[in-house]
């Protein structure tokens, strides 16, 4: 690899420092390294990156922050299929590959050295009909959430394929990838997934029911959930925790597999059984 792209979250302590190192370091090697300024005037509507101002020859994208800030950038950058390799300046980090600033050097150079492997991650698809008409649509790659405000308990029905499935009256739904599958989903109680695998994970909040569990669907699955209750809850779909949908009684979403894929960049030989274990010692 040569051309590379830095994200950074300004907001993540060290953030900056360890920029100034890998576009230092890279820059010295005869690479090219460059970096959106998040300052630049009309681009407010992006957080992290504005994929309009990363370069067709990019061949890696260096994230610096945590899983949201890379989760972030995956969905800024959705469809240019661009390899994401991230650098933890957060908390758990399940998706960065490293953490400890001595580690950037030598990763860096596994990169510049094509010592990697690319590991392909689903997302999901969502949209919000409402009367007839969609009104609302986004992608995600951790996971897709039916959630509430305020103390109102949500109702709606859930089909699969077309046919009905169950009847909820909850604190909404979460719809997860595997790679979401250690986010809200194990919070929720839902499974953890490997996270190279296609499938479909959905978890109930707080089901005020006593047989609710996590579904796990194919991922060629299509999912509608229709809002019914009360007309008083305020009630909202969530992409990533990051786009929000208000929802009426009677709209419908609608979630399936995206034909968008997220690629990762990983160096480490490490089992998912064994990442998982050394993530939860941090909790």
């Amino acid at each position: 690899m040569k051309h590379f792209y830095l994200i950074v979250n300004k907001e993540k302590e060290n953030a900056e420092k360890g920029a100034e190192v890998i576009s230092e370091y890279l820059n010295s090697h005869g690479c090219e390294c460059l970096r959106w300024d998040s300052e630049n005037p009309g681009s407010s509507e992006y957080r992290y990156t504005d994929r309009k101002q990363v370069p067709q020859e990019t061949e890696c994208v260096i994230v610096l922050g945590g899983d949201g800030t890379l989760i972030q950038a995956a969905r800024d950058l959705a469809g240019r299929d661009l390899p994401l390799f991230g650098v933890n300046m957060g908390h758990l980090g399940y998706l960065t590959q490293i953490s400890r600033e001595e580690d950037i050097v030598p990763a860096l150079k596994e990169l510049m050295a094509d010592h990697y492997r690319l590991e392909k991650r689903m997302m999901l698809e969502g949209r919000v009909v409402s009367e007839g008409a969609t009104v609302a649509q986004d992608i995600a790659l951790n996971d897709i959430i039916l959630s509430r405000t305020g103390l109102y308990t949500l109702k709606f029905d859930l089909y699969v394929n077309g046919e009905l499935f169950n009847q909820y009256s909850a604190d909404g739904m979460i719809v997860a990838t595997p790679t979401g599958s250690t986010a809200y989903n194990l919070s929720a109680g839902g499974p953890i997934a490997a996270p190279e695998s296609s499938m479909i994970i959905m978890t109930p909040i707080c089901p005020h029911t006593l047989n609710s569990r996590s579904i796990v669907i194919s991922p060629e699955s299509r999912i509608m959930m229709k809002v019914s209750g009360r007309e008083e809850v305020e009630q909202f779909l969530s992409f990533d925790g990051d786009t929000v949908v208000e929802l009426r009684k009677g709209d419908r979403i609608e979630v399936e597999r995206s034909e968008i894929t997220t690629t990762l960049i990983q160096l480490k030989q490490v089992s998912f059984l064994e990442n998982i274990r050394c993530k939860m010692r941090q909790i």
